[in-house]
């Protein structure tokens, strides 16, 4: 290959929809898959990977901003939907794919298909494509903030009682765990956000790499799980290609329901976009740390329809809302809706 060839193909690799992040998570799976933790280097792991949750979990709270969220209560049926669409037409929609064992997808992969449904949405990407194509900004901020509060109790509270024998059940155990690694640190984050806001806001850059590095430990935790479990011996490319099918119906199916529905709800055009994207979408960067707490060594499998999913959605409405800034009426640009830089792992 000449260095001119060469030049070509890394500016159409550069030129093509993938998130870097999710290249990333992709290497550590392979890391994963070639040196995985084992024995002592695996007790380390899972304890540096246990307090790598809580960490993000605090900076989750320090930086979400509640007053930010209860000033748009009065949006209320707007942030309703959304949140309809994310706690319960996701969870019914995953429910319904249960059909599809053994014949689609095996019970493993059905069980990460379920819990996808049941994380929360994410915030800075539904702000950052709502605002590219025009929509409500401060409605999208609020919504994804919502959701994101709703779902620190309501995620691990449907995994227990969808997932059932998957997740060990709702023991008492089991809530300590959730309490102790997620709900605690969050809590102690809103507390001390006035003392430590000011400090994140200037360290943005650096805590944004400390949120990456995070969750990179927790799924090189994961994956090594489940490789010396033998987990991957139960998967195939063809079981693999079977699961971005199913997803991509999925994703299809919520991006027609939260744009069509909300129309039929009488929301303007502004809104619709903003439970578009809110409505349909899943965050990765809440659901990798709560999967390691819920499922323990299974947690491999059970992310892994996560991290496709993820990726997927990004292409795809990235798409929509670069074609919904050329359409409709222009809506007035609210004083904070510059368009934000794509999220890499929320």
């Amino acid at each position: 290959m000449t260095p001119r060839t060469t030049g070509r193909a890394l500016r159409l690799l550069s030129r093509l929809p993938v998130d870097g992040y999710v290249l990333a998570l992709l290497g550590t799976v392979v890391l994963a898959a070639l040196l995985p933790a084992s024995g002592t280097a695996a007790t380390v792991a899972e304890g540096a990977s246990t307090g790598a949750v809580a960490l993000l979990f605090f900076l989750y709270g320090a930086r979400l901003s509640t007053r930010e969220a209860l000033d748009g209560l009065r949006h209320w049926r707007l942030h309703l939907t959304v949140l309809g669409c994310t706690f319960l037409l996701f969870p019914l929609l995953g429910l319904a794919a249960r059909g599809l064992v053994p014949a689609v997808l095996t019970p493993r992969l059905y069980d990460g298909l379920l819990f996808l449904c049941l994380v929360p949405s994410t915030i800075q990407s539904s702000i950052a494509f709502t605002s590219i194509a025009r929509g409500n900004v401060p409605a999208a901020i609020c919504a994804g903030s919502f959701s994101s509060l709703a779902g620190i109790v309501l995620t691990p509270l449907l995994a227990a009682a969808l997932l059932g024998g998957s997740t060990g059940g709702l023991s008492a155990d089991g809530i300590l765990r959730i309490v102790l690694q997620l709900l605690v640190p969050f809590l102690a984050g809103q507390f001390l956000r006035r003392r430590v806001g000011g400090f994140l806001v200037r360290r943005k850059k650096v805590l944004g790499h400390v949120d990456r590095g995070s969750i990179l430990l927790v799924v090189y935790t994961a994956f090594s799980q489940g490789v010396v479990a033998g987990v991957w011996h139960l998967v195939t490319p063809a079981r693999l290609g079977l699961l971005l099918a199913v997803e991509a119906v999925l994703l299809a199916v919520m991006l027609a329901v939260t744009w069509y529905g909300a129309g039929r709800l009488g929301f303007d055009r502004a809104d619709r976009i903003a439970i578009q994207f809110a409505g349909s979408k899943k965050s990765l960067a809440a659901g990798l740390p709560m999967a390691s707490v819920l499922f323990g060594p299974q947690a491999s499998l059970a992310v892994l329809p996560l991290m496709l999913f993820h990726q997927m959605q990004l292409m795809v409405c990235a798409a929509i809302a670069k074609r919904r800034s050329h359409d409709g009426e222009p809506t007035a640009p609210e004083p904070h809706a510059r368009a934000l830089p794509e999220e890499r792992v929320a």
